[in-house]
């Protein structure tokens, strides 16, 4: 099948990925509805403010402009409970001069006249005389607005005087006059009432307006203006806080690099998140603009369509590129939420400086400004500033798209107009989603590779010819690398296979049978020195991979076991390009894995089932082979029945439309080797593929990678022995870095086994055969027989036995004697009771723990490490770990001239670290045995107090036995 390449495959790529981003969007519906609609709750929140500020400036008119203004006729004298801070029981007005029955006469028709409501008698207090008033208002204050003095001179002259408190008050942010609320219509009533008793005529009529000039707005507002920007800033930081999540979250999951190893260009990648989050952003732009026209607001309605919308998509858009950037310096899609709600703190707080007019303004320095507005919700809060200040009051026609580029009348000292702010908001998105792509190539990455600070200036990054990785943070200091130390290896078969390869690589010829060659490879993490805020971190260099010589034959599958920690899983992390090589190399169908050109050309051709299960919850079975296959290249044509023969194979048709979060531990594994499978690629790694399966699912997976190994390589590691017998045409075993031990199932199991298996069944334990009775059972006589006749013969011991069979280990020295000795056995099978008999090779199992065990201590010895030895007698003693013999300092007696010495029993824990199990009782040490101390050991020891034991070389305790 020919796959896509070049721009076509890029193509290809980005509409895979475009539909994926859709796809995941329509999933998550809460977040989409959030993001597009979230708006419409803001805007109702200004419009909320909007009105209430509206009804608190409503006895106002600064706020407005005035044409012709109303008249005020007769106000009425208003209730004493109407004026602010007034203390209860209260009085409407108090009047002095009671004596006079013609100025009662008054104050009573005052009170009965009063426009709009008459005013009680209990609500008027009255007074002989102003002393009196004084005294009263002295001892009782704030319960009266205001008193009338009046004094009646003659019959045609009665004079009157007003005291109120002149003072201005405020409550809840309004202010209250006391001359037009109080003194004007106490003024007004008294006049009238006067007049008309001394004319004689209660109805004679006495009208008195008011009339402010007519004013342009002395102050202004506008709720869009001044609230907007803190409103707007949130709508656009739940997109913010959405893209960082999404992009933390593929890099956290490693969904990226399972993509990368595929062949996705970054490109694609980059510019599909860019292409639907744009598309989204406009949309939720259009809603903003719409939702505020039709809540009837000013600033919507009177500045042009295309002012508002390309300034609310162009500060959404770049927020969105300040995403980009923010979320390579984020490693957890948890701290998502924390980022953006830090980033919208900061933004509140600079769009408050920003609306006092920092920076733009004529006072401050051209370089405050241009510092100022990379920060894009500050352009957006000036913006949003101008066009509310150019519609404060419903005549203001607003900004149109033709006076973009023009400053207000409102603004005395003009800097900056909106079409310089859209010309910011372009700029500064380029500058972020350029930084966003520089960023995430240097900063590391989930395996600690990144490229070098200046990695843009070197010409094999245009050229793709040559690694420019690097791995460690940007603020450590790489230091020396020790060189590995070149030692051959100790097995034969490994020997033999590294020096074919090398006179192979030698000669620069390629067996075509072989698949892949890996021409010593090594990988060693460099000792760094991270320089912190108030410390300094150094951590020392470690060799993972020591040099590894191989070549992987096609149609075969070539499986790699080891402890953890034996270099596994950097090996396939080396072979598929996510960690770069330090020294040796690889081919893969010729491709060298140190090329960028290289490692692009195999990518297209490998699959990969990594370890943990690298899938979108959101995303179905067939959607995740859709898209995989996309990026691999496969011809639009046949994805779709590719991926319905993939699903059919590892038996997921049924589930092909359910999402992959609802699926079971097995089923996930499935999935990840059908994509591993996806495009027919030549190479297959599997990383423990059948993790989690059941037995039945597991045989099914055997057939499906027993089946793909035609025509194609495979690479498994797996920690099921039975696993690997079962598939691998070859075996190798690492430890420490190194390959120990090479070669077919059959062949490690006789050269590194402990020998033969012999089971011994006792009738009434064969198959087919069930006891009747318990005449059936085998006798202890028999067991004894059988366990004399090994004995006797091979001199071995049963390693585990019971009443129905025996089972024995026999060595491979005593290899001649079995047919013998076995010819013999089936001869006197009814002397001895016995049912069957069964002869095999040792597990491979027992021979990966032998090889791991052996490593250990030959890491241990070179290491030199120690560790306590507890003795029965209650000694301590400080020994090598692994050391088998050891000789107790301070026991030289006469009885034991030299004295004594135990044999040291070791067991590997669950982590494959050898530990200390016991010891032998104190025997003498030989007299040929040689006593040395290593001086390096004695270094060590003499620092603590523990003594440390004499190692004795085994070889001298067991030729002398």
């Amino acid at each position: 099948m020919e796959l896509q390449s070049g721009a076509r495959l890029a193509a290809q790529q980005y509409l895979a990925l475009l539909r994926k981003n859709a796809i995941l969007t329509w999933r998550n519906k809460r977040s989409a509805f959030l993001q597009l609609f979230s708006s419409l709750f803001f805007i109702f929140l200004i419009f909320c403010i909007d009105r209430a500020v509206r009804s608190r400036f409503a006895s106002t008119t600064a706020y407005k402009n005035v044409y012709d203004p109303e008249a005020v006729v007769s106000p009425p004298i208003p209730p004493c409970e109407d004026k602010f801070f007034t203390k209860v029981p209260c009085f409407d007005f108090a009047w002095s001069g009671n004596s006079s029955a013609r100025v009662a006469t008054i104050v009573a028709a005052i009170m009965r006249n009063n426009p709009g409501r008459s005013i009680p008698s209990d609500k008027v207090i009255s007074f002989r005389n102003s002393d009196e008033v004084d005294a009263w208002l002295l001892s009782d204050p704030m319960h009266c607005p205001g008193v009338l003095h009046f004094v009646e001179r003659n019959a045609t002259v009665i004079s009157y005087g007003i005291q109120t408190n002149s003072t201005a008050v405020a409550r809840r942010g309004t202010y209250e006059d006391p001359t037009f609320k109080f003194q004007i219509p106490l003024q007004i009533a008294a006049e009238r009432e006067i007049a008309r008793s001394l004319i004689g005529d209660p109805n004679f009529s006495w009208m008195v307006g008011f009339k402010e000039f007519a004013h342009p707005a002395t102050q202004t507002f506008s709720a869009v203006g001044q609230a907007g920007p803190t409103f707007f800033l949130a709508i656009a930081m739940f997109g913010f806080v959405f893209q960082i999540s999404s992009l933390v979250t593929e890099k956290e999951l490693k969904l990226r690099q399972a993509m990368s190893i595929m062949g996705l260009y970054d490109s694609a990648y980059w510019l599909s998140w860019l292409t639907w989050e744009a598309f989204l952003t406009l949309i939720a732009a259009l809603f903003t603009v719409l939702f505020g026209m039709m809540f009837h607001f000013d600033f919507f309605l009177h500045n042009g369509f295309a002012v508002l919308f390309l300034l609310f998509f162009l500060f959404q858009l770049n927020m969105l590129s300040f995403a980009f950037m923010i979320s390579t310096f984020i490693t957890k899609s948890a701290s998502a939420t924390t980022v953006g709600f830090s980033i919208f703190i900061i933004g509140f707080l600079t769009q408050l400086v920003t609306t006092f007019g920092f920076p733009y303004a004529t006072g401050f320095k051209r370089y405050l400004r241009v510092i100022w507005s990379f920060f894009p919700p500050n352009l957006f809060a000036k913006a949003l500033d101008t066009l509310g200040q150019a519609t404060s009051t419903p005549e203001d026609k607003g900004i149109s798209w033709s006076s973009r580029n023009q400053c207000t009348t409102y603004e005395e000292d003009c800097v900056i107009t909106i079409e310089d702010i859209y010309r910011w908001l372009l700029s500064t998105f380029f500058l972020w989603f350029i930084l966003a792509i520089y960023f995430d190539n240097i900063i590391p990455n989930a395996s600690g590779v990144r490229k070098s600070v200046f990695y843009f200036l070197n010409p094999s990054y245009w050229t793709g010819k040559g690694g420019n990785k690097v791995e460690g943070g940007i603020c450590s200091c790489i230091g020396s690398t020790p060189p590995v130390e070149d030692v051959a290896p100790s097995d034969e078969d490994v020997l033999a296979e590294e020096t074919i390869v090398k006179h192979q690589a030698a000669s620069d010829e390629i067996d075509p049978s072989t698949a892949v060659q890996v021409r010593g490879l090594m990988k060693t993490y460099p000792g760094t020195t991270n320089v912190g805020c108030c410390k300094c971190k150094r951590t020392p260099p470690y060799h993972a991979v020591k040099g590894i010589w191989v070549n992987l034959a096609k149609d075969q599958l070539f499986c790699l076991l080891g402890p953890n920690g034996a270099g596994k899983t950097t090996v396939i992390n080396c072979l598929t390009g996510i960690t770069p090589v330090t020294g040796g190399d690889a081919l893969i169908y010729g491709y060298s894995v140190r090329s960028n050109v290289g490692m692009s050309n195999i990518r297209r051709m490998i699959g990969v089932c990594p370890q943990f299960d690298i899938l979108w919850d959101a995303l179905s079975a067939e959607e995740h082979l859709h898209l995989f296959a996309s990026i691999k290249g496969l011809p639009p044509s046949t994805i779709k029945s590719v991926a319905e023969k993939s699903l059919a194979e590892v038996k997921l048709t049924n589930a092909a439309n359910v999402r992959a979060g609802s699926y079971s531990g097995g089923m996930k594994r499935r999935l990840s080797v059908a994509v591993a499978l996806i495009g027919d690629p030549k190479m297959v790694f599997l990383d423990e593929p059948t993790t989690g399966m059941d037995p039945i699912t597991r045989r099914h997976v055997w057939d499906i990678i027993e089946d793909a190994k035609k025509g194609r390589a495979i690479v498994l590691t797996t920690h099921s022995m039975e696993e690997a017998d079962i598939l691998s045409d070859r075996i190798a075993i690492m430890a420490k870095g190194k390959l120990r031990c090479i070669g077919t199932s059959i062949r490690l199991k006789s050269k590194f086994g402990t020998g033969y298996i012999a089971n011994v069944s006792f009738s009434g334990n064969g198959t087919g055969q069930s006891p009747i009775n318990n005449s059936t059972a085998p006798s202890e006589h028999h067991l004894e027989q059988v366990k004399s006749f090994f004995k006797d013969r091979l001199n071995v011991d049963p390693r585990e036995e019971n009443r129905q069979f025996l089972t024995f280990v026999i060595p491979h020295d005593k290899e001649p004697l079995l047919t013998e000795f076995f010819a013999e056995l089936q001869d006197r099978e009814r002397e001895f009771g016995i049912s069957d008999i069964q002869l095999g090779l040792t597990t491979l199992e027992e021979v990966f723990l032998n090889i791991a065990k052996q490593a250990e201590l030959e890491s241990s010895a070179a290491e030199g490490n120690l560790v306590v030895l507890n003795l029965s007698s209650g000694t301590s003693l400080q020994i090598p770990k692994g050391a088998r013999f050891v000789g107790i300092p301070g026991t030289e007696s006469a009885d034991y001239p030299r004295g004594v010495m135990v044999e040291v029993y070791w067991e590997q824990d669950d982590s494959g670290t050898l530990c200390v199990s016991g010891h032998s009782s104190e025997i003498p040490i030989p007299p040929n045995v040689e006593l040395t101390r290593a001086p390096s050991l004695s270094r060590r020891a003499s620092r603590a107090r523990t003594p440390l034991g004499i190692v004795i070389d085994p070889t001298q305790i067991l030729n002398g036995r």
